[in-house]
């Protein structure tokens, strides 16, 4: 209760009493009556043999592995990140995703396929849950609970019922875990205690890491067993095909004005560089473009937003980011350096490759393992790395490095080192 008190107090500092008030409505909904809903559990008595079929015509086919993703997350969100992406290229390696989805974001009633092997599920819809959770304790495939780190919700005894079900636990460790990434005033104790149990359970947890710093840490302390290196990745393709959408004239009217366009996508949070943002601001060479949402008071309080040259365009959804980004000469990640930026490998910089624009970054460990990043030290070399990357906007060999590195980042290849490392396991239990 704690934790979620102070959630409450940072999205009404953030967003306001209204705006609060409404959310705190939907999730109470969404998280809470759902699961007293006597008309769901009546339609799960009386329609049992008809979902217990369906979900049986599921399992006939014949699976490597089942893996049981619980957060809440959601799917159809605006971010459209590592979980979604994960789950869809998981599911492509013949694995059964059963992805939690939340009626917060989702509207899901108890099942619903997405794609193939891919399944959004409503596990808030106790009595369905219930039934596929018995329909799944009779299987003999190999059975996963997937987690990430920052996941705040699932108690430590509900993780360890999994296990006790047969399921083995992937332990996404993605993020440095900080009060800030959590978006409370402390580090949720069931954040903690997942932690502090998945880096001493070697026998039944694999956590997979994203970033060398997260992956060191863990090698220090419990070793290599069952720990998995994957980093985040791209849908290749996808940004490779525009089709016609329509731009507003507000936009236009921005990326047409003579300057030239630097972008970034992503949350406006504490660890963005907002003096380094006021630094090209002042040089009045260029437009600022920022998309996302405001995760915290820093981008408000920043007061970057009454700059000449800043234009916040908010959030766009995934599926039309793109073209707005396409529009951008250079795309930038201006990140302080601190433990939380240490930590991250940002899947928007792999988007930035496949959409072959220019790349300037501040020193961010994982941004310095590709030859195509532009990273500057200080905020003079970032300036200058501006002009530069303008520059490279045109060099067909650069562009070619781009394009290289984006398709070696793929999605695809990243959930095969997950499934790799799971596969041989299996054999061996064989």
């Amino acid at each position: 209760m704690k934790d979620k008190i102070n959630k409450i107090i940072n999205v009404l500092k953030k967003d306001g009493l209204i705006s609060t008030s409404k959310k705190i409505t939907k999730y109470i909904c969404s998280n809470y009556l759902n699961k007293i809903n006597i008309i769901a559990k009546a339609d799960i008595k009386i329609n049992r043999k008809k979902y217990v079929a369906e979900f049986q015509e599921i399992l006939n086919k014949k699976y490597d592995r089942i893996i049981v993703w619980r957060g809440n997350f959601g799917w159809n969100v605006p971010l459209y990140q590592r979980p979604q992406h994960m789950a869809s290229s998981l599911a492509q390696q013949n694995s059964l995703i059963l992805y939690e989805v939340t009626t917060f974001t989702d509207k899901v009633k108890t099942l619903k396929k997405v794609e193939e092997n891919l399944y959004l599920v409503n596990f808030n819809n106790t009595e369905y849950s219930k039934l596929i959770f018995e329909i799944l304790d009779k299987e003999k495939t190999f059975k996963y609970l997937q987690i990430y780190s920052t996941e705040w919700q699932m108690s430590l005894a509900t993780l360890k019922n999994y296990i006790s079900r047969g399921y083995k636990v992937i332990y996404e460790y993605i993020d440095e875990l900080t009060a800030e990434i959590a978006g409370t005033k402390e580090i949720p104790k069931n954040v903690i205690d997942k932690f502090n149990y998945a880096v001493k359970d070697t026998q039944n947890v694999y956590i997979v890491t994203t970033a060398d710093k997260l992956h060191n840490d863990i090698a220090a302390k419990r070793g290599e067993e069952k720990l998995i290196f994957s980093t985040n990745g791209v849908d290749y393709d996808f940004f490779q095909t525009f089709e016609n959408h329509e731009l507003e004239d507000d936009y236009l009217n921005i990326i047409n004005n003579g300057k030239i366009n630097i972008g970034y996508y992503g949350a406006l949070a504490k660890w963005v560089d907002y003096d380094l943002i006021k630094k090209i601001n002042d040089t009045n060479k260029y437009n600022i473009i920022l998309f996302g949402i405001k995760y915290d008071e820093s981008y408000d309080k920043s007061g970057i937003n009454e700059l000449e040259n800043v234009y916040y365009q908010g959030s766009k959804d995934y599926k039309i980011l793109k073209y707005y980004a396409k529009e951008i000469d250079v795309l930038t990640i201006p990140f302080l350096i601190n433990d939380i930026t240490k930590s991250t490998n940002p899947l928007k910089l792999f988007e930035y490759m496949a959409l072959h624009k220019p790349i300037v970054t501040t020193d961010i460990n994982e941004c310095r393992k590709y030859q195509s990043v532009i990273i500057a030290k200080t905020h003079r070399a970032f300036l200058k790395n501006l002009e530069i990357a303008y520059q490279n906007r045109l060099d067909k060999r650069y562009l070619k490095l781009l394009d290289k590195e984006a398709k070696e980042n793929s999605w695809n290849i990243k959930a095969k080192i997950i499934t790799d490392y799971l596969t041989g396991d299996e054999k061996d239990l064989l």
